[in-house]
């Protein structure tokens, strides 16, 4: 029986593995294609090995296109929410952590809802507010500001401006980080803080000396969930930025896949490979502190 019962385990675990092997290689194949594609000389939709090998793609896409002010957009924006998102949610979930206050709970389960509506039934009503808020700021600066006016707005606007795009992506990912900075810190031992306070250390020190390096792998988490999901969002960036000088690396992709000619499809793999390069290194970056948080954070 015991014999049989190997037999079947072996069975099983040979048909998950090759089960695994299939799905993996089925994932795969379009990251294939696109490294493939991008350096093609005769790139086409389906799937081919290259006909020749060139970089052209790549220098068209930052000598032709505007690939190096899409990327910087993108950069800046995603980069300055995530910075945002870390700072609110680590003070956040530290609060929340410690507090007793009776409306914590709800506070946490409300502040889902955000994470749960669909985007695209908040986009009209968003809309609205930042367009009243962009038309309020508007009137006060344009007197301040005189023929700097546009510029200013581009910067601090909140419809086709910086400042209304990071806010708008900080504020759709900070639920998550909030929820995920306050378990983390659940799982931090209050003696750290009582030794340094019997120490002498000061508010800010014990920020600083304690509560900083501690809070490094919850906050690598929430940030790198904050960086990839604000990085991989299209439809935001299409309705808050009209200014050819303001978009960004999706608007990029989607402009070059809706040429009016035949599409390139060296140029688009290109773009999709650089647009991809960013996320990779931001996982590679917080992979360790992934692991560490989600295990169970810092052990007394």
């Amino acid at each position: 029986m015991a014999a049989i019962a190997d037999k079947r385990s072996g069975a099983y675990t040979f048909l998950a593995y090759v089960t695994l092997v299939i799905i993996s290689i089925f994932c795969l194949l379009p990251f294939v294609w696109m490294a493939l594609a991008s350096v093609d000389t005769n790139a086409k939709l389906f799937l081919k090995w290259p006909d020749g090998i060139t970089f052209e793609h790549y220098t068209k896409v930052f000598a032709e296109e505007n690939g190096v002010r899409w990327f910087a957009n993108s950069l800046f924006t995603v980069l300055s929410a995530t910075v945002l998102v870390m700072i609110i949610s680590g003070l956040g979930g530290y609060a929340l952590s410690r507090s007793r206050a009776w409306w914590k709970q709800p506070f946490l389960y409300a502040i889902l809802l955000i994470r749960v509506l669909p985007s695209t039934a908040l986009l009209v009503p968003l809309y609205k507010v930042l367009l009243t808020a962009n038309i309020g700021l508007g009137n006060m600066l344009r007197p301040i500001t005189g023929e700097y006016y546009r510029t200013v707005m581009q910067w601090f606007g909140f419809i086709d401006g910086y400042l209304g795009l990071i806010v708008v992506l900080a504020t759709g990912q900070l639920p998550l980080a909030l929820w995920i900075m306050k378990i983390f810190f659940d799982g931090v031992p209050k003696d750290y803080e009582e030794a340094a306070i019997l120490d002498g250390a000061t508010l800010v020190q014990r920020i600083h000396r304690v509560l900083i390096p501690l809070a490094l792998p919850g906050l690598a988490a929430a940030g790198l969930f904050t960086f990839m999901s604000a990085w991989g969002d299209f439809l935001l960036p299409l309705i808050l930025l009209s200014s050819p000088e303001l978009q960004t690396l999706p608007i990029g992709l989607f402009r070059a896949f809706l040429r009016v000619n035949e599409i390139d499809y060296g140029l688009l793999a290109a773009l999709a490979t650089i647009y991809l390069i960013p996320a990779v290194i931001a996982f590679s970056f917080a992979r360790r502190f992934l692991v560490q948080t989600f295990s169970g954070g810092v052990k007394g």
